[in-house]
């Protein structure tokens, strides 16, 4: 049933930011030194003509969203291009709804064409993948739920609910045998009731971070931020710690688990987390990776909270089985999880958890989130080091639906001055402190933004597409 606070958009504006990392990144095989953030604002209108501007962000993460031999620049210059084609796209959108609803429309129906049509007219070149295609389209649904609470004076976690939503969540999940468990509920009743004001912080150890002085090889930035894990321990207060692992090198792996233990241990850090990079293909690469460390380290395997995506990004083409791995640890989808279609297939094959990002959007990430809970899952909020205002529905999202332990939050690890204006209204989520964030500084409509008091300049736009 159509509601009166129903919208529909009616125009989008596109921009590109740049930023480069202090130091490098490690990806799977790749390194990253350089992103483009997609910065949109997006109009919508009611149906009696009201309309209201909203902003959502992501970065362009090439080598996350699209790992291949191709080179870098190629690939970047077709998330770019995408992303235009989508702002034509969503200025376009007619239909009208809630934020989730057509953010679910967009994406069930619309987008896969789109990129259809897009990788058609790629000239039998690799084609973008499914994974590219939500994070460029998730900065145009975020802006669609902050323009949906500014529309309506109220922040959008307030509005995931029968009073401003037709569709129930039976009818997202329609296509699932036990859907009809959703009759009558709607996302806020899979949030939590009253979200927190802090969370724990956890930092990213990359695989090319420098652990001691003497891997430190004289070229590093000399500009006041930490470089070796103590110093950002001491700095930060840290408590948990994501290692970033090969996947295709056990030894390396074990010695590298067992070096980052050894000095969480030291430093009364009270959680790890260990990161295959999706490189494994074989769940005994994990399984003995594990045994050998409790059987050698026990104090480090206890501090070990969950494992990470070990196996590749596609999920439906290697069904492996991994309940062997997920009886030693929790072991959480990440890459896999486009959308609860593919947890639902996760949960079959023995995962246990699912780690969100907004950046597969808000709309995808709450219906996961809610099938998720339904099903028995434990939930993680994953960052795709997030900067500026990507940041912000990045950890409202983990205070809001409830994670095993926290945020990982690692843009102020990476290109910390990438964040300087939107730091100075909301310090505490651009600066970990006591090994916690902190969300007190995020209030007001839509996500809480409060851009007018941000004091950033914005290059021209590369795509405008207003319409009346």
């Amino acid at each position: 049933m159509a509601k009166s606070t129903d919208v529909h958009c009616a125009g989008a504006v596109l921009y590109f930011l740049p930023v480069h990392t202090r130091v490098p990144l490690k990806f799977g095989s790749e390194t990253v030194t350089y992103v483009t953030c997609a910065r949109v604002c997006l109009k919508i209108s009611d149906r009696e003509g009201k309309t209201a501007t909203g902003w959502g962000e992501t970065p362009l993460s090439v080598q996350w969203v699209w790992p291949s031999a191709l080179p870098y620049e190629e690939r970047h210059a077709a998330l770019k291009d995408l992303s235009i084609r989508l702002a034509q796209a969503w200025s376009s959108f007619s239909e009208k709804g809630h934020p989730m609803e057509l953010g679910s429309d967009f994406q069930e129906h619309f987008l896969p064409e789109l990129l259809d049509r897009f990788n058609a007219n790629r000239a039998g070149r690799e084609p973008v993948p499914w994974l590219a295609a939500l994070v460029c389209c998730s900065a145009f649904d975020l802006a669609l739920h902050d323009a949906f609470g500014n529309l309506h004076q109220l922040p959008v976690y307030q509005t995931y609910n029968a009073n401003w939503m037709s569709r129930p969540l039976d009818s997202f999940f329609a296509d699932d045998e036990n859907g009809q468990s959703f009759a009558k509920k709607f996302p806020n009743d899979f949030l939590v009731p009253a979200p927190p004001q802090q969370l724990p912080a956890w930092h990213l150890v990359g695989g090319l971070d420098p652990l001691n002085a003497s891997e430190l090889n004289g070229h590093e930035p000399r500009d006041g931020y930490p470089l070796l894990l103590e110093d950002w321990i001491a700095r930060d207060g840290l408590k948990c710690l994501k290692i970033k692992l090969r996947g295709n090198d056990a030894r390396w792996d074990f010695e590298r688990l067992v070096q980052v233990g050894q000095i969480a241990l030291a430093k009364n850090v009270k959680a790890l987390s260990a990161d295959f990079n999706c490189t494994v293909t074989e769940p005994g690469y994990v399984n003995e990776i594990l045994d050998r460390l409790k059987k050698d380290h026990p104090a480090i395997h206890r501090e070990i909270l969950y494992v990470e995506q070990p196996f590749p990004y596609e999920l439906e083409q290697h069904r492996i089985d991994v309940h062997a791995v997920s009886a030693r640890k929790p072991l959480f989808l990440d890459e896999s999880a486009h959308d609860w279609r593919l947890v639902k297939l996760g949960r079959e094959l023995g995962w246990t958890g699912v780690a969100l990002k907004t950046c597969k959007t808000q709309t995808g990430a709450l219906l996961t989130a809610c099938w998720a809970k339904a099903n028995g899952m434990s939930l993680m909020v994953q960052d795709l080091t997030n900067p500026m205002l990507a940041q912000i529905p990045h950890v409202l999202l983990a205070a809001n639906v409830g994670t095993i332990m926290g945020v990982e939050t690692n843009a102020m690890q990476f290109y910390p001055e990438a964040s300087s204006e939107e730091e100075k209204i909301h310090p505490g989520i651009y600066r970990r402190r006591n090994g916690m964030i902190d969300l007190s500084s995020i209030h007001g409509n839509g996500f809480g933004y409060r851009l007018g008091e941000i004091n950033r300049t914005l290059p021209a736009p590369v795509a405008s597409f207003l319409t009346s």
